[in-house]
């Protein structure tokens, strides 16, 4: 593959037997606030896609609730025939309600029916990379019976390699026991993997650095939802601000850098509705943090500077 500029190897990393960059790029932002509805500018949406696979990056997450129906319709209709190296991520396990909340939809005939709706959607005859999505105590079925119905999925055809999403050690030691397992969706940014923001879109999971560090050893794709933070927890800690005023770019980017730094298997996935933003993201891949800078950023993160 090309695009082997970034400042931190390795540049790309294996999903089964699927290669993609290092970076990639979170559909979730397309749909209109609150990842509700149609964008406010379509047009500008779609331009953002066809700058995904301009820029050349390979990796597009996305999920059949997001909108909901809204980012997988938007990504086919935009992009559809997909380039060969393209590859979809996808979660199952949740959905929307009318008052634009989150609940499970974990069942097996439910993760059927996401299946099939995220093929449907995406004009897809087989899913890439599917994540199954845990809501901990919320999940009316146990972890293993999700997981299950997901490897059955597998089995049939539908999908073709599985992942984890807001997952703890003991979900992933679990799942490793029974299936392979390609890449794990947790929230995780230079805070760290728990803290307000966790708590806020209910995503706390037992020992996130763990679960990195198990993902780190066994080669275990990792990719941070919330990369940047969100709403008023994106204001940056001094150390940020202060390597993106030493290297001349924007705090994200500091952001982004760090956790391409923090493990070889870190596979970041922003998301964004402007295309200037997007390049901005991309173009993280070539910022260089030294090892004091990686320490003094996580040091600052959690003392809360």
């Amino acid at each position: 593959m090309g695009q082997t500029d970034f400042a931190h190897t390795p540049s790309t990393i294996r999903l089964g037997d699927l290669e993609v960059f290092r970076l990639g790029f979170g559909a979730m932002r397309l749909p209109g606030p609150e990842i509700w509805g149609e964008p406010e500018d379509p047009a500008r949406a779609r331009e953002v896609l066809r700058r995904v696979v301009a820029l050349g990056i390979n990796l597009i997450d996305s999920a059949w609730y997001y909108g909901p129906h809204v980012s997988n319709r938007l990504i086919a209709e935009t992009l559809h025939p997909y380039p060969r190296d393209l590859v979809i991520a996808s979660k199952l396990g949740g959905k929307r309600l009318p008052d634009k909340g989150w609940a499970p939809f974990c069942r097996p005939e439910e993760l059927r029916e996401g299946c099939e709706t995220d093929l449907r959607e995406l004009r897809r005859e087989v899913l890439d990379v599917v994540h199954l999505r845990y809501m901990g105590k919320a999940s009316p079925v146990p972890f293993a019976e999700s997981l299950d119905a997901m490897i059955a999925l597998q089995k049939e055809g539908k999908i073709r390699h599985l992942g984890l999403s807001n997952v703890g050690p003991a979900e992933l030691e679990l799942a490793l026991a029974r299936t392979p397992i390609v890449s794990v969706q947790n929230l995780y940014s230079v805070s760290g993997g728990g803290g307000p923001i966790a708590r806020m879109t209910h995503a706390e999971v037992e020992a996130p650095e763990r679960v990195l560090d198990t993902c780190t050893e066994r080669g275990i794709a990792f990719m941070p939802f919330f990369p940047l933070g969100i709403g008023a927890h994106t204001t940056p800690g001094a150390a940020v601000a202060a390597a993106a005023e030493r290297h001349r770019v924007t705090p994200a980017q500091i952001a982004l850098a760090w956790l391409l730094a923090r493990s070889p298997v870190m596979l970041p996935i922003p998301g964004t509705s402007r295309p200037e933003h997007l390049e901005e993201n991309w173009a993280s891949r070539f910022v260089h943090l030294t090892p004091d800078e990686m320490r003094s950023i996580a040091a600052a993160a959690r003392e809360g500077a």
